[in-house]
């Protein structure tokens, strides 16, 4: 049996149901994005916009990327808070946000989480989320 290589640990994930509305709109729009901000109203939801139409701050935090090559961002203040949660991206039927991509299909992605084991913290925080500043050192563009 080949060796695994190391052991990975992800800050983010997606449902069956959730990406197959991210199919969908990736489709639909071309490549798209996520970014939660933490903010007021539906800016503690995960948004989902066109690739780059909205621009990623040289504070913003890479989480990772969701299938069709997705990148996942989050507020410094924002991750700051959920930094020893990973987050699951679901879809729940009714309306969020007018900004975000799916909002005109009737349903609305939201957050689920669960805190990360003290072995995914000690892999993660040997390997620090790359930021908006350093775009390209994360294979993602914004």
């Amino acid at each position: 049996m080949p060796d695994p290589g190391p052991e990975v640990a992800r800050r983010i994930a997606i449902t069956d149901a959730a990406a197959v509305v991210l199919d969908q709109l990736v489709r639909h729009h071309g490549p798209v994005m996520f970014h939660q901000s933490g903010g007021c109203c539906d800016g503690s939801s995960p948004m989902c916009y066109p690739r780059g139409e909205f621009r990623v701050g040289a504070a913003d935090v890479l989480l990772g990327e969701l299938p069709g090559q997705t990148p996942f961002w989050m507020s410094a203040d924002q991750f700051d808070y959920w930094r020893h949660t990973h987050l699951t991206v679901d879809v729940v039927p009714g309306r969020g946000s007018g900004f975000s991509l799916e909002a005109p299909e009737g349903v609305r992605f939201l957050i689920r989480s669960r805190l990360l084991t003290d072995d995914e913290v000690e892999l993660l925080a040997a390997n620090p989320p790359p930021t908006g500043a350093h775009p390209a050192e994360s294979g993602t563009q914004s």
